[in-house]
């Protein structure tokens, strides 16, 4: 037996709810329909449909197995459509989320070479660190650090993002340099990351020659938006532990500098999540390998 094509059969004589136009709808003669639905009820050693001499009634069984037929044959149908489309130009718009961080300093500053590739594909790009429904908003995509607690969600993990513990000159003029990251918790102020899942303050992990230690920061200000921390840290207003590709500059500018240099703080990880069916489409399918691509040239994960 031919389980897809039984399944495609069966599928269409519940939409069209008999054989008779099932068998129009799919070209093939009614006995074959019905051949591959009773081949596909022996197998399955329950009954699908109960026949009357006038309609087709669905089991109980047989809307459990249809509702997830269905989903299988969609799945099927849109990863051949994507292969297939991948010989043409992508169009259509996207809609794709990501923290400002990735936004401003790495995703759109690139976007043109993307649109040189590909002319017609229209980007709605979400900036913020939120938590999104990504079913209900029609999220084709996301950029997310840290890993995703939705298990709904298909997650790819692209890059890791190396930390750098900062503070401003003012700050170190008024506090002095922490020492040891305990100081931190003590007699150092920071500024805080905290996120929208839970409201609470991020802890960072510090790492030196085998010890970790896990920081819970003491903070006046803490904030669930990277540009701001960022703000925060060149105001003076504690320290900080940012992305290296947000530091860098300001580092050499002297609008900030390292402290701890010691102490290695857990880089990380960067994850594209898609809701079920989306990672398949080929407008997202190039945007992923051309987002891919683009984290690894700006290497992430490299510290001094």
């Amino acid at each position: 037996m031919d389980q897809l094509s039984a399944m495609r059969a069966f599928v269409r004589v519940v939409d069209m709810g008999n054989f008779t136009r099932a068998s129009e709808a799919l070209n093939m003669p009614k006995a074959t329909v019905t051949n591959l639905i009773q081949g596909l009820e022996a197998h399955l050693h329950t009954k699908l449909l109960n026949r009357t001499t006038r309609r087709v009634v669905v089991t109980t069984d047989g809307a459990l197995y249809y509702e997830r037929a269905t989903r299988i044959i969609a799945e099927i149908d849109e990863l051949d459509t994507s292969l297939a489309a991948s010989y043409t130009l992508p169009s259509g718009r996207l809609r794709v989320e990501m923290a400002g961080a990735f936004a401003d300093w790495i995703v759109i500053p690139a976007l043109g070479d993307f649109y040189l590739k590909f002319p017609e594909i229209h980007i709605d790009m979400g900036v913020g660190d939120r938590t999104v429904d990504y079913l209900a908003e029609n999220v084709d995509c996301a950029l997310r650090g840290g890993v995703p607690t939705d298990q709904s969600l298909i997650a790819r993990r692209v890059a890791e993002v190396s930390l750098i513990t900062c503070a401003a000159p003012r700050y170190i003029e008024k506090h002095g340099a922490p020492i040891h990251p305990c100081e931190l918790e003590t007699d150092h102020q920071c500024v805080s990351y905290f996120t929208a899942l839970n409201n609470r303050a991020v802890a960072f992990d510090f790492r030196k020659d085998g010890e970790m230690l896990e920081i819970n920061a003491r903070h006046n200000l803490a904030v669930n938006d990277a540009r701001s921390f960022l703000s925060a840290a060149l105001a003076g207003l504690g320290v900080a532990p940012l992305p290296y590709f947000m530091a860098a500059e300001p580092l050499a500018r002297g609008e900030l500098v390292r402290v701890l240099p010691d102490w290695q703080i857990d880089p990380i990880p960067l994850y594209i999540v898609y809701p079920p069916n989306r990672h398949l489409s080929n407008k997202v399918r190039v945007f992923v390998d051309w987002l891919v691509q683009l984290l690894a040239d700006r290497k992430l994960d490299v510290a001094p």
